[in-house]
């Protein structure tokens, strides 16, 4: 009777420590794993952005924007509602001190960053279209400006507003902070800032936190003091206006100066 020999591969002896590769399946067409929907989502909101403007955009698709360098792979649209909700709009939401933005779950120090970045760029493109002009004859965009600047701050803030001999602007200068419903003043460093920049005239501008403009008592004080001590200079007082968050109130125009 013949024998038969068996042949047996290298492969077909079972090794200890070695075990067979796993079988690849290919996977059917149509089941690869999709993106997660936001990116999608992002991707459309920016289009429309490029496409129609952001007037094109409501105010929480527009904090969306924003939010996604922050916050990269996260669907950010609960987060901008968030703000919304509890700032009220887009302007107030990054003009909100980091302290109370930090109070809104999901806010952390990234967002934060984001946010104070486009105040910031808000406020000096504010400033370039009303410095080196004549103040008094682009009197609108100059009260828009320290609008956008002080308009929804929690907390009082006085700005002063130096002219030339011929009415331009050749600086503002945010010259003190104060509390919720004070700011310290003193007319002589404003005298004396006046005179280092060689002004001929101010405008002084604080806002209320309140909303309300109408001027206090210690305002209208504060006003007096400060027209004391720069008047005998040579250097005028053309206005001190307070700002509230829906309007403004002029102390010329009040007839306090």
């Amino acid at each position: 009777m013949k024998h038969q020999r068996l042949t047996l591969g290298l492969s077909d002896i079972p090794l200890p420590g070695l075990e067979a590769p796993a079988l690849t399946v290919p996977q059917a067409q149509g089941a690869a794993t999709e993106a997660p929907h936001y990116l999608n989502h992002r991707e459309r909101l920016r289009g429309r952005l490029m496409q129609s403007g952001p007037r094109a955009l409501a105010d929480y698709e527009l904090l969306e924007l924003v939010l996604f360098r922050a916050i990269p792979r996260q669907d950010v649209k609960p987060l901008a509602k968030r703000l919304l909700a509890e700032f009220g709009d887009f302007n107030r939401v990054i003009a909100a001190p980091p302290s109370r933005l930090c109070t809104v779950q999901g806010v952390g120090d990234a967002v934060v960053r984001e946010l104070k970045i486009v105040e910031a760029a808000a406020h000096r493109m504010a400033q370039a279209r009303v410095l080196g002009r004549n103040a008094i004859s682009s009197w609108a965009e100059l009260m828009q400006y320290c609008k956008t600047c002080m308009a929804h701050r929690d907390t009082e803030q006085f700005r002063i507003l130096f002219l030339d001999r011929r009415n331009v602007l050749i600086a503002d200068e945010e010259q003190a902070k104060g509390t919720v419903d004070h700011v310290p003043v003193y007319p002589r460093e404003v005298a004396r800032r006046a005179l280092d920049l060689n002004a001929s005239a101010l405008i002084l501008v604080h806002n209320h936190p309140s909303g309300d403009p109408t001027p206090s008592q210690a305002d209208i004080e504060m006003t007096d003091r400060i027209r004391d001590a720069v008047e005998p200079l040579g250097i005028t007082l053309h206005d001190h206006v307070v700002i509230g968050k829906e309007s403004d109130a002029s102390f010329r125009s009040l007839g306090y100066l």
